[in-house]
């Protein structure tokens, strides 16, 4: 399991917005960069530049995906028929760790990994402990009965902080099941996601 060294909020004030949509984001009280000189005018960005920050927005959006993790997702998405920035995004959203965060199991997708990785989520009855696991559509994923009475999952099924999609079916805050592949209209990101802009990234 890789491991995030970094504060996961950094990623929020070097692009500048509130990537999850959480109200402790640093960008809701500071909105420039971070450093000494995250205040100086921010510079225009070459074609280079914006498709480099399309990719690590959407990249740190998912957690501790690696790059080389990430790429490979590129590439399955580019052998796959259809809009590859569109395969992209229903490869990252059926991660088993991307659904567990989706159906407000747990407030964050860093929880998420954690939660998988430590034995308490099923998917169709069997324990599965790898975060970037595959879920396919009518797939069924459940908690642990432990992990039903922890303080971080009851506290995130009630939040309201944000909704579950539309292409999740959630039993009673304890299990989910994926309905369909979401398309990118269809996944809640709190900020705009450019993966048309990470296509032209990798195919440079």
């Amino acid at each position: 399991m890789s491991k995030r060294a970094n504060s996961k909020y950094k990623l929020d004030r070097r692009v500048g917005e509130n990537l999850w949509g959480r109200p402790k984001s640093p960008v809701n009280k500071r909105s420039y960069g971070p450093g000494q000189h995250g205040q100086r005018r921010a510079k225009k960005l070459s074609d280079y530049g914006t498709q480099l920050q399309a990719k690590q927005k959407l990249k740190g959006y998912y957690g501790n995906i690696t790059e080389r993790q990430f790429r490979k997702y590129y590439q399955d998405a580019s052998r796959r028929p259809g809009d590859t920035g569109e395969n992209m995004i229903g490869l990252l959203e059926t991660r088993l760790d991307t659904v567990v965060y989706r159906a407000k199991f747990v407030p964050t997708p860093f929880a998420a990994r954690q939660l998988v990785s430590h034995g308490h989520v099923k998917v169709n009855g069997r324990r599965v402990t790898i975060a970037s696991y595959h879920v396919t559509d009518k797939d069924t994923i459940e908690l642990s009965p432990k992990a039903r009475e922890m303080a971080l999952v009851l506290e995130a099924s009630k939040s309201a902080e944000r909704d579950t999609p539309d292409y999740l079916e959630v039993a009673e805050a304890k299990s989910v099941k994926l309905v369909r592949t979401p398309k990118l209209a269809d996944v809640p990101y709190a900020v705009q996601m450019e993966p048309h802009l990470i296509v032209e990234f990798y195919s440079r």
